[in-house]
């Protein structure tokens, strides 16, 4: 786990100083090691490489990157970890190919300038990186299957600049922060920005499980649109044998955790008190010499403390358990140090951000997380909810769209009006088990968002406030019900939000997060199973991961309602915090994007409904303003 970056620019004199400044802005992803190189393309001009590292495997010189190719004068820069190395390295020596150290970058780089793309059919792991190709004088960015790790992309004048975090792209002195109200508007929708977008105009995200060759030519036109090199499987038809595939599914979970348990440095697991992370802890702890397990509580959560039964699930399975219990003033701060420390708005990650910070203080240098479970096994409440409510509305969806507003509005007009927006809404606008899954996870409503003069159409986005193309995307293919909710549920709000927020969230603190259940191989199987053996009828939520589980957990531990780290946010906004948020808010009021005092106006209106209000919605004007505030403080600086 490393940052990477780099520029390519026509003007190869300026390459270094803004590479350095780059590196400079993401120290925290890499305090073991740096490193820069130049590289010639085509035309005069020239890139430079840059990179901080996170020593995990290998923790000798031989792992510094920039790592060049002897033979071929290939050279890589590599964040993330290839789980199934030591398979290719045994392949690649078989081909003849020289690999001395023991680490996972050598071998990638050796796979690709040997293979070419084609490595990346053979690759199992999380990554982005840059491949500079010597040949061709090309450089090939790609990111992992899933996005697990982050990779984006700027262009400004005659640059391109690529890097692990927003942050250092604004730091080169090269791109531009103007604001993108597409990307603000994908993020008030949703709680996080929606991939390509972000909430800067200049600045894109690679979209997961693709690739993209830049050159000199990328300097003087537009660069090509990635491609992707993975795509989420396909369901497989029914009538698979139930106990074969558990069976199966066991085994490759027991694979998945022995390889992401490969380290040189001291591993942790994230212990909650759910199934998803016990499954997960007992499985590793088999597979590791010295498993510590970390768990944080909160002297106000009350009944949703999952610290006495995480603490049941680590005697258990024998792990050393680190318990940390935090008042609500240490609380205060962690907010605090979460938001200024944001690569980019999102209301979600200060759960991710406090318990990173205790496994890093525990010794901990690398940490699985349970992440993904969720998603393949159908374990938010929508996989149950959803199927339902179609089957409810379907047969009204002939009715044109705006005669079932009218509709709603009559039959819904006893709720009170935040309710009563949100079911007009969801009768309006849900044809499909899709579009129903998307209002549900909508954080701020249409209305609220036009209310700031945020209208999609005139965005160039879909009324559901996704890019046309990303919503193909996720539509495509068939499938059952539950599959096409795991497809949905893994390429926007986990890829989005989650492992966005994992990644930043963990690397503020030098903390490398593995996610198990998102192994390729793993999901490639899991992905494929129809409905049917998910989710039987009579059967609990994630039904096939409870037969994943080892013999050994307490039984107690199935029989628990799904609940979380749950910190009453709300509380704060309105009480203890209401000054800090109210200036949070000033700062996204004064952005130029927004109707003026429209932001105010949507968050008084919040502070006047807040008992009936969640707190999602007025917690993302405050993180937005935090983010902005930032901003606008930082060029005021430069």
């Amino acid at each position: 786990m490393c940052g990477i970056c780099g520029v390519v620019s026509g003007a190869a004199e300026g390459v270094e100083p803004a590479v350095r400044r780059m590196m400079r802005a993401m120290a925290h992803r890499g305090p073991d090691d740096e490193g820069f190189e130049r590289l010639p393309l085509a035309e005069g001009a020239g890139a430079g490489f840059g990179f901080r590292r996170l020593a995990i495997i290998d923790l000798s010189p031989a792992g510094h990157q920039p790592m060049w190719h002897e033979a071929t004068g290939d050279c890589l820069i590599f964040n993330g970890e290839i789980y199934n190395h030591p398979q290719l390295r045994a392949r690649l020596r078989a081909a003849g190919v020289a690999v001395r150290s023991t680490g996972d970058a050598e071998v990638l780089l050796k796979a690709l300038a040997l293979w070419g793309e084609r490595a990346l059919d053979e690759v199992d792991g999380m990554y982005a990186f840059a491949f500079y190709e010597a040949r061709s004088r090309r450089i090939l960015l790609a990111r992992d299957h899933l996005g697990i790790k982050p990779l984006y992309v700027a262009r400004a004048r005659d640059h391109v600049l690529f890097a692990s975090e927003v942050r250092p792209l604004l730091a080169s002195g090269l791109v531009p922060a103007d604001l993108d109200p597409a990307g603000i508007a994908g993020f008030l929708a949703y709680g996080s920005p929606q991939d390509p977008l972000t909430v800067h105009a200049h600045v894109r995200s690679l979209p997961a499980g693709s690739l993209a060759w830049l050159d000199a030519r990328s300097l003087r036109e537009e660069p090509g649109q990635p491609v992707p090199h993975w795509r989420f499987p396909e369901v497989a038809a029914p009538g698979a044998d139930p106990r074969a595939v558990e069976t199966g599914i066991r085994d490759r979970l027991g694979q998945t955790v022995a390889d992401q348990c490969v380290a040189d440095v001291p591993v942790g697991s994230f212990l909650s008190g759910g199934i998803d992370s016990a499954i997960l802890a007992a499985h590793a702890r088999g597979r590791c010499r010295d498993l510590q397990t970390f768990c944080v509580g909160f002297t106000g959560t009350g009944e949703h403390d999952e610290t006495a039964a995480a603490a049941r699930t680590a005697r258990a399975i024998g792990s050393r358990h680190h318990e940390t219990i935090l008042d609500e003033e240490t609380m205060l701060g962690q907010w605090r140090a979460w938001l200024e420390r944001a690569d980019r708005p999102s209301i979600d990650g200060l759960n991710t951000f406090i318990v990173s910070g205790a496994a890093k203080r525990g010794g901990a240098t690398v940490a699985l997380s349970g992440l993904g479970a969720d998603e393949l096994f159908g374990g938010y409440p929508q996989f149950r909810t959803v199927p339902g409510m179609y089957r409810r509305l379907a047969p009204f969806t002939w009715i044109p769209r705006r005669a079932r507003r009218l509709a709603a509005a009559v039959v819904f007009a006893p709720l009170r009006p935040t309710r009563r927006e949100r079911a007009r809404d969801i009768v309006a606008n849900c044809d499909t088990p899709l579009d129903l899954l998307l209002r549900l996870r909508r954080v701020c409503l249409t209305t609220d968002i036009e209310q700031l003069g945020l209208a999609a159409e005139r965005l160039g986005l879909l009324e559901n406030y996704l890019r046309p193309d990303v919503h193909a995307a996720v539509a495509a293919g068939g499938g059952d019900t539950f599959h096409r909710l795991s497809r949905a549920e893994s390429l926007l709000y986990m890829t989005n939000t989650l492992l966005r927020d994992s990644d930043t969230s963990g690397m503020a603190h030098a903390l490398e997060i593995r996610v198990p259940y998102l192994g390729r191989r793993f999901v490639e199987e899991v992905a494929a199973l129809p409905g049917s053996l998910h989710a039987p009828p009579g059967k609990p939520a994630k039904h096939l991961l409870r037969s994943l589980a080892p013999g050994n957990l307490p039984a107690e531990l199935f029989e628990r309602p799904k609940t979380g780290f749950d910190l009453p946010i709300k509380d704060w906004m309105f009480g203890r915090l209401r000054d800090e948020c109210e200036a949070h808010v000033d700062s996204a009021d004064a952005c130029p994007l927004f109707e003026p005092g429209s932001v105010r106006r949507l968050w008084d209106s919040f502070v006047a409904n807040r008992r009936r209000l969640y707190w999602n919605r007025p917690f993302a004007l405050v993180v937005l303003g935090s983010y902005l505030g930032r901003m606008s403080t930082s060029a005021v600086s430069r």
